[in-house]
């Protein structure tokens, strides 16, 4: 198969996965954002990419936005919401994170394959992102790309549409958010 026959693989995998996710359930994802004082999100591995260029949008809309782990990131306390992205939903790091949050009285949302695990559970808003996960077992569902990679690909869509939701809610656009953007680059 050529290159450009694999990216339309991707692409046709990804729209299925977009297809299937909950409008009411991201509705709620939005909501728990914006009624949020704080947004801190993280994710492991590839899925930890995703979240840094989440809250990196959010930062240039004027939400105060941080990376779990960063030196500058607070404390985080119950007016707060926790973001994960993990596809599996049982990351031991991102559980300790999501019980620590739940012990504050911090709103949680995840974006994973799995609503029902340790993580799903322990979340107020749980979105499904109907991919398959590293191991291929377990979702149901199959792709031809390696490991995690649909779930990423997904999260970072999902994340970016939530973007444009906010964008959307807070009358923003890219001109407004540019002033924002980084300059010492």
């Amino acid at each position: 198969m050529k290159t450009s026959q694999y990216a339309t693989k991707i692409l046709q995998e990804l729209e299925r996965v977009v297809n299937l996710i909950e409008d009411d359930k991201a509705e709620q994802f939005v909501e728990h954002i914006l009624r949020a004082k704080k947004v801190f999100v993280a994710g492991a591995g590839r899925s930890g990419l995703m979240a840094r260029a989440f809250a990196m949008r959010m930062m240039q809309m004027g939400f105060d936005s941080y990376v779990v782990g960063e030196t500058v990131t607070p404390n985080l306390e119950k007016d707060d919401v926790l973001i994960l992205g993990t596809g599996s939903g049982e990351t031991k790091s991102l559980v300790i994170m999501a019980e620590k949050a739940k012990s504050l009285d911090a709103s949680i949302a995840v974006a994973t394959i799995f609503p029902e695990s340790t993580i799903g559970q322990l979340a107020d808003v749980s979105i499904k992102l109907p991919a398959q996960p590293k191991t291929g077992e377990g979702s149901g569902y199959t792709s031809i790309q390696p490991m995690g990679a649909l779930f990423e690909q997904s999260l970072l869509v999902f994340y970016d549409a939530v973007i444009l939701r906010l964008m959307e809610n807070q009358g923003l656009d890219s001109d407004t958010m540019f002033s924002r953007h980084a300059n010492l680059e």
